[in-house]
């Protein structure tokens, strides 16, 4: 790895001072940041976690009552299910150390149209409805999913940053400056040995 090229003599001294101050606060500071984003990260994977195992428990419920259904009345009872309006998602958005992710997500399940029949038997009725929740479900699992992994992310980029400074730059750092330092004393201690001699030089010729 090259040597840091800096000035000569104490302002270059100086320079790396200041720049090794920084990078130390700059350390600290991202250590800091990381601790918070890994116990965030840990909440938003246990929620994840947690809206994972819903929406698997929803939609086994969904499709039970689905077949159970079908079994009732055949497939074709599928039709009278048909929504004429979408579902609408709303997300609520937040931030953790400067990460924007969501919060929550909140999905509108449109009601049955009062116009169409009603489904063909009371086994589909209640797939209707596990299915708008396994709906739900999903949506909250997807927002859920979505933080951990921004969450996440940063705390990497931010672990590798950190792991930059603390092994690489500061090293370097604090290695020019011990190079600095020790030039500086053997200036100094040249300077003196020069005056020295100097000064015999001036007492001999008076």
């Amino acid at each position: 790895m090259a040597e840091l090229r800096v000035p000569p003599g104490r302002a270059g001294r100086m320079r790396l001072r200041r720049s090794l101050d920084t990078a130390l606060r700059g350390a600290d500071l991202l250590d800091r940041k990381l601790r918070i984003l890994r116990a965030r990260h840990a909440e938003l994977l246990a929620a994840e976690r947690a809206a994972r195992g819903n929406w698997y428990a929803r939609l086994a419920e969904a499709e039970t009552w689905l077949r159970r259904g079908l079994l009732l009345s055949g497939e074709e009872a599928l039709a009278d299910l048909a929504r004429t309006r979408p579902a609408r998602l709303e997300i609520v958005w937040t931030a953790t150390m400067g990460v924007r992710h969501p919060r929550t997500a909140s999905c509108e399940i449109p009601g049955r149209d009062p116009d169409r029949p009603a489904p063909a038997n009371s086994a589909l009725v209640l797939a209707e409805t596990a299915w708008a929740e396994a709906v739900r479900a999903a949506a909250a699992y997807a927002a859920a999913r979505a933080a951990a992994r921004a969450v996440g992310a940063e705390a990497a980029r931010t672990r590798q940053r950190v792991r930059a400074l603390r092994r690489h730059w500061i090293p370097r750092l604090e290695a020019a400056l011990d190079r600095a330092d020790t030039a500086l004393e053997q200036a100094e201690h040249e300077d003196a040995v020069r005056r020295r001699w100097a000064a015999r030089r001036t007492g001999q010729g008076a």
